[in-house]
């Protein structure tokens, strides 16, 4: 068998496991948000303190990121992911043994810290393990992954929710995450990293020259910051989207839920097909710049449109999912621009400090949303989330288009 199937072969197992980790941290994303009406019955408190959960859940996992990531460039991915992920999936069967609101709120952030080695673990490995030729297609099956574990967890919690009852529903979900451990388990050497950049002799000389305080200043690096700064504003774009793009697409066009709620869909599927596309880009392309910032503007234009209500109420869905296919085209250009700027040694570091952003965006983004639809302002939903792409365009100016330009 010739050198380049085996390296094919090697490159699918390897992007076929990260993916089914990083499907699964998505999937358990949105465990819980479909049952808030029932959670709210069987505890008696109110939505904006089930909208705590994702609160505790996304603030945790950011705060814990960047320590994630050094975590992974010490003691290697492999062994973070699997611990992130045995954490993550216990929380989510803890959910099932709740019978306080308080324990919730415990697991939520237990959930979070298991959550925060995703990003620096799973980016860590594929830019370790996989060929450069391949490396954008990775990335993008990677976070195409992410789409359809959200897409899959509404289905599957509410079903199994309906024909048993909640807690039945979370204990199996977290079951589905140990089955994918056991997997990694299985798997044995295959994640480990063994590239030059982990190896003794490159990563000996890097600890000497750096401790850990110069580690961390260097992430404060002004290219490092607008990173971590697009990330956050891009995330705020489409969670402000996820969470009340429906309600407000019902009030601005006089939807009905069903038809919402497809169009929320369609923006969901726009985004894994434009993610697909877009990592077939950039392995094609050198300026991963250009990539973000035309398929961020384009976005943006739409929702401009969306919310002015400037279409008819029939073109809403087709629209939603060209907004989705356009964000959708720069994710795997914008996880190139970030190893770009990644020296050999930090993948972990730089990934988690980066990706927190994400997260950062998630946790505040649906605070400012809720209260524009409290104020009656629907529209404000969609040119608010236009405003943080336009903000995102401005922080992708800021990173150079070269490689390694940090010392860390």
């Amino acid at each position: 068998m010739s050198d380049g199937v085996t390296n094919l072969r090697h490159d699918l197992r390897v992007i076929g496991l990260v993916g089914s980790a990083h499907a699964s941290s998505h999937f358990f994303h949105l465990i819980l948000p479909p049952l808030f009406p029932i959670l709210k019955l069987d505890f008696n408190v109110s939505f904006a303190a089930l909208g705590l959960l994702p609160t505790l859940f996304y603030g945790a996992s950011g705060i814990a990121q960047t320590f994630a990531g050094f975590l992974v460039d010490r003691f290697g991915a492999r062994r973070v992911l699997l611990l992130g992920l045995t954490l993550l999936s216990l929380s989510v069967i803890g959910y099932g043994f709740c019978f306080s609101f308080w324990g919730l709120m415990f697991f939520s952030i237990t959930a979070g810290l298991g959550n925060s080695v995703f990003h620096p673990a799973d980016l860590s490995i594929l830019t370790n393990k996989i060929s450069t030729g391949r490396l954008g297609k990775a990335y993008a099956i990677h976070a195409f992954s992410g789409n359809i574990g959200w897409a899959c967890a509404p289905i599957f919690i509410v079903t199994l929710a309906g024909f048993w009852d909640w807690r039945t529903a979370t204990i199996l979900a977290g079951l589905i995450g140990l089955i994918i451990v056991l997997m990694f388990f299985l798997s044995g050497e295959l994640l480990i990293e063994n590239s030059k950049e982990h190896k003794a002799k490159d990563s000996e000389p890097l600890k000497r020259t750096n401790p850990l305080f110069s580690q961390i200043i260097a992430l404060l690096s002004s290219t490092v910051i607008s990173c971590f700064l697009f990330f956050t504003f891009l995330a705020a774009a489409l969670i402000g989207i996820q969470t009340f793009g429906v309600s407000a697409l019902q009030v601005l066009y006089a939807l009905t839920l069903t038809s919402a709620t497809a169009a929320l869909t369609a923006f969901l599927i726009g985004s894994a097909l434009g993610i697909l596309i877009g990592g077939v880009i950039a392995d094609k392309v050198k300026k991963h710049q250009i990539v973000a910032i035309l398929g961020v503007a384009l976005a943006s234009l739409v929702l401009v449109i969306i919310g002015g209500n400037f279409i008819s109420p029939y073109f809403v869905l087709p629209a939603l999912a060209l907004s989705g296919f356009f964000s959708g085209i720069t994710a795997p250009s914008r996880d190139m621009l970030v190893r770009k700027i990644t020296p050999p040694g930090a993948s972990g570091r730089i990934f988690g400090f980066v990706y927190s952003g994400l997260d950062l965006g998630s946790s505040i983004m649906p605070l400012l949303v809720g209260a524009l639809m409290d104020g009656g302002k629907a529209d404000m939903v969609f040119y608010s989330c236009a405003l943080m792409f336009v903000i995102a365009i401005i922080t992708v100016l800021k990173i150079p288009d070269k490689s390694r330009s940090i010392t860390v």
